[in-house]
């Protein structure tokens, strides 16, 4: 099952060309609705009391080298598998670009493929190639349909990412290479390296091999700047994708790798991660605050949202790690529907300058409420989803450094503090712009397409537990991993309970 779901998405892509493009839109939904059900059947197939991979398939590709086609989930990676699946089909459903559509559709499908290889490889291999494959699509979405300096935001997007994944590449090699100096054969295998004793300096070379290609697509401080042009010249379905999944691949990458292969270095090295995530929460969230467009302010306000998922991560415990997961789940439905709205407005008016607008509140009052609603879950309103995984985050880095803790909760406020200015600014007020006062609130299909999201805000707010247990169980198995695999003593002395612990609940 696991296999049909990473590599459906690209059969439909290639049968694609084949269909006429008059009809090509209503093919691409059906296949990324057809993908959507059947990641929600391997929910249910998936037993994650076990704490172990499940749906795995593995099929030996090149024996002498060890490089296997191994696939496999856990409540993570699954978690961002059925969320990944998701926003692709609402992306596709909400699609309204009329030129060259056909290709558009097929880029679309081949990147939901990428994105599902991401998340279920077990093999570094094969996890490596689906990484920079996802690189291509994203390339040419940004490039051919993007607005103003597209071309230049779509090659900055491709030579940052590129250049931070040619490190991890090095560091996939001698981690190899490494596994076969201790076994006698080589292996991709993450599995198998769970088993390699690496001593404390070669892992902090090696961390800091992978830690760059997954901080550059994070992207975390001072990696960043490449985002903000990402997004301000992709089309919508790039900015809802790229903000929505592609960010959480640098993050998954942290939570998968770093901190169960390299767990010495993870445990030295956090304070100077959790320094540069306290400053992309609270510096992109100033700059954040002194936008004129709105594209740009939710585009920042994502890197911000990011730097408390760091946090998350590196508290090495499992509530934080929990609250990571859960909110890498919630920030990419809340950004994603963020700039939904931004796309509809924009093609309304074909500006997105903050002070083109005002009032919108009595022109759109539908259009309002539901930006009002998902607005409150990316400021993390309880009882909404942002709320839940940002909680889990500070409350995990909470126990490990209080200092930390108390400035992610800063970034937050400050979150709170330019949405809602946003927010003021373009739906309160007179409407004084006499342009807006013909303005056509949201049509059934606009309405079809938020709706979902804005229950999928609030329901995972009210009722958490459906996905959290399930990430909870793969947080606790990750931790459990790294208390096996610490092999400095000092370093075991600053993981003793309840810091780093496999029994952690979360209360």
């Amino acid at each position: 099952m696991l296999t049909l779901i990473i590599f459906f998405p690209i059969i439909g892509a290639t049968l694609g060309f084949l269909i006429e493009e008059r009809s090509v839109k209503f093919y691409g939904v059906s296949i990324a609705f057809i993908e959507f059900i059947l990641t929600i059947f391997a929910w249910f197939r998936v037993d994650f009391s076990a704490y172990e991979f499940e749906l795995t398939n593995q099929i030996s590709l090149l024996p002498t080298l060890g490089i296997s086609y191994f696939v496999g989930v856990d409540g993570i990676s699954l978690s961002l598998i059925v969320m990944s699946a998701f926003m692709s089909l609402v992306s596709l459903f909400a699609l309204n670009i009329k030129e060259n559509v056909k290709h558009l559709v097929i880029s679309i499908l081949f990147l939901e493929t990428t994105m599902m290889g991401v998340f279920a490889s077990l093999d570094m291999a094969i996890f490596y190639l689906f990484w920079e494959l996802s690189l291509l699509p994203m390339l040419y979405i940004i490039g051919a349909w993007g607005s103003g300096k597209r071309i230049y935001a779509a090659v900055k997007f491709f030579i940052y990412t590129f250049f931070g994944s040619v490190f991890m590449l090095v560091g996939i090699v001698f981690t190899a290479y490494l596994n076969f100096k201790a076994s006698g054969a080589w292996s991709f295998s993450v599995l198998d390296w769970y088993n390699v004793g690496i001593s404390r300096q070669m892992q902090m070379w090696l961390f800091a091999a992978f830690a760059f290609a997954f901080a550059v697509k994070t992207p975390m401080f001072p990696f960043h700047t490449w985002l903000p042009y990402a997004h301000g010249q992709a089309p919508t379905v790039g900015s809802v994708l790229l903000a929505a999944v592609l960010l959480k691949m640098g993050t998954y990458g942290f939570v998968r790798f770093c901190l169960p292969l390299f767990p010495d270095a993870s445990i030295e090295l956090y304070g100077v991660i959790c320094v540069l995530a306290v400053i992309m929460v609270v510096y992109t969230a100033l700059i954040a605050y002194a936008q004129e467009d709105m594209k740009q302010v939710i585009a920042y306000s994502s890197i911000s949202h990011m730097g408390v998922i760091i946090l998350g991560i590196f508290s090495l415990n499992s509530i934080g790690v929990s609250g990571a997961a859960f909110s890498m789940i919630s920030h990419g439905i809340v950004s994603g529907a963020l700039f939904l709205l931004v796309g509809m407005i924009y093609d309304r008016r074909h500006t997105k300058a903050i002070a083109e607008f005002g009032g919108l509140a009595r022109v759109m009052p539908r259009f309002a409420l539901i930006f009002g609603v998902i607005l409150l879950g990316s400021i993390g309103l309880p009882l909404t989803s942002g709320f839940v995984g940002e909680f889990l985050s500070l409350a995990g880095i909470f126990q490990t450094n209080k200092i930390f803790a108390f400035l992610g909760g800063i970034g937050i406020i400050a979150g709170a503090v330019y949405m809602l200015s946003l927010y003021r600014k373009v739906f309160f007020g007179e409407c004084e712009n006499k342009r807006n006062l013909a303005l056509k609130d949201l049509n059934f299909k606009e309405i079809i397409t938020l709706v979902p999201l804005c229950l999928l805000v609030i329901a995972l707010g009210v009722c958490p537990n459906f996905m959290l247990k399930p990430i909870d169980a793969g947080s606790q198995n990750i931790i459990a991993k790294m208390q096996k695999r610490v092999t400095i003593e000092a370093n075991k002395a600053k993981i003793s309970k309840p810091i780093l612990t496999k029994g952690a609940k979360n209360e």
